[in-house]
C-alpha cells in the first residue's frame, strides 16, 4: 500500500459500506472524522444493528393446532414421511395458486397424510439491493390454502426442517377421513 489518503468521495463510499458491517469481537468500528461526514451530509458511524436469527417468515404454527407433541418433534426433526410433494418453485403466482389447488385435490384423492409443499427460499433482506418480489408465492400460501375449498380438511401447516427443504418449503399435514 501507498499510504495514499482517501478522496472526500472514497471517504463517503467508504462510510456507506462500513455502515452495513458488524466488528470483529473485541474490536471497535471506527468512526470518520466529524468534519468529514459533514461535508458529505452523512451522520456518525454506529455499531450495525444485531442480525436477526434465521426463523421463518411466517408463523411456524397455523391452520388448527391438533397436532400433539410427537408430532411436533417429528416435524422439527424431518423425521416424518412425506406421502406426496407439490412444487411451486419457479412458478409464477397464479399457476402456483393453480398447482396447488390440484396437488391438494389429488393428495386428498390419494388419502394422503403429510404433504411437502416446496415454495423456494425467500430472498435475504439486503439493504444495498433493491426490493424484489421474490416469497411472493411463500407469503401467499397459507392464505390460498385458507381460502380454499380445502382448508377444512387441513389439520396443520408446519415450517419443514431443512431435511426437507427448511425456509423453502412447508409441511402440509391432511386430516384423516374416518
Amino acid at each position: 500500500m501507498t499510504g495514499r489518503k482517501l478522496s472526500p468521495e472514497e471517504q463517503g463510499l467508504w462510510h456507506q459500506v462500513a455502515t452495513t458491517i458488524k466488528p470483529i469481537k473485541g474490536r471497535k468500528l471506527l468512526a470518520m472524522p466529524v468534519t468529514v461526514l459533514a461535508k458529505l451530509g452523512a451522520q456518525p458511524l454506529k455499531a450495525a444493528p444485531p442480525v436477526s436469527p434465521k426463523r421463518p417468515l411466517t408463523p411456524a404454527r397455523t391452520m388448527g393446532d391438533s397436532l400433539d407433541g410427537a408430532w411436533e418433534r417429528k416435524l422439527a426433526k424431518g423425521l416424518v414421511h412425506t406421502d406426496m410433494t407439490i412444487d411451486l418453485h419457479g412458478e409464477t403466482q397464479s399457476t402456483a395458486h393453480r398447482r396447488l389447488e390440484a396437488g391438494l385435490a389429488h393428495a386428498l384423492h390419494r388419502q394422503a397424510r403429510v404433504v411437502l409443499l416446496i415454495t423456494g427460499r425467500p430472498a435475504r433482506d439486503n439493504p444495498r439491493l433493491p426490493p424484489t418480489s421474490r416469497g411472493v408465492i411463500r407469503a401467499s400460501v397459507i392464505d390460498w390454502i385458507k381460502a380454499s375449498s380445502y382448508a377444512g380438511r387441513v389439520a396443520a401447516i408446519r415450517n419443514a426442517s431443512p431435511r426437507h427443504g427448511g425456509l423453502g418449503a412447508f409441511y402440509i399435514i391432511l386430516r384423516q377421513v374416518k
